[in-house]
């Protein structure tokens, strides 16, 4: 039940924009999304497994923004300045985000577990929420890894792909910072175009 889910994915981080997660009821989640409360049992199980699922979704949405944000320039200096400004963009625009990100969950939010939990769940998107989630490092890694690997040119030497890698890694811990500590004038592009070499262009 693809439609169900999202609706009701929606509906939850709706509602945890409204008031903190301990105080989000499942049967008001199904009631706004529109469908029974077996529905809502029946896709994520509980109010954790919803939890988890929600937070999923967030997490791979932002990294589907990095894909964008990497393909939107021909330029790897502008690529890599698209991918800050997204994860400095989408931090400040969504609290779970923002939170995967950093690693900073307060108690308004849900705080699953990075670890798997044991999941019986006939649904396959709540077998893989019930997964591990990746942890803030992790997300410095796979965007990064992700970054060399639309930047890197087919005929990459092993110190180009270094050097490339060293960059990358640079640019992802720089927007996390500016997550934490927005920039002043200049924002996200002129810290990241101070700090890549001239050459990478």
């Amino acid at each position: 039940m693809p439609a169900a889910r999202d609706s009701l994915l929606d509906a939850a981080y709706t509602a945890l924009t409204r008031r903190p997660w301990s105080a989000v009821r499942m049967v008001d989640v199904a009631v706004a999304a529109g469908v029974s409360r077996q529905t809502l049992y029946n896709e994520f199980g509980s109010k954790e497994g919803l939890a988890r699922a929600l937070v999923r979704r967030e997490a791979d949405g932002y990294l589907a923004g990095v894909e964008r944000a990497l393909g939107s320039a021909a330029e790897p200096r502008d690529r890599l300045t698209a991918t800050a400004e997204w994860t400095a963009v989408a931090a400040r625009e969504n609290v779970l985000v923002r939170a995967v990100l950093t690693g900073c969950w307060t108690e308004r939010l849900p705080d699953p577990p990075l670890v798997p939990v044991p999941s019986s769940s006939a649904v396959p998107a709540q077998r893989r929420a019930d997964g591990p989630l990746p942890a803030p490092a992790d997300f410095v890694r796979m965007v990064r890894d992700r970054a060399v690997t639309v930047l890197a040119g087919p005929g990459a030497s092993p110190a180009d792909t270094a050097e490339l890698l060293r960059c990358c890694e640079l640019v992802v811990r720089l927007a996390l910072s500016c997550v934490a500590a927005p920039p002043g004038e200049g924002g996200v592009a002129g810290l990241v175009r101070a700090v890549l070499p001239r050459h990478l262009a």
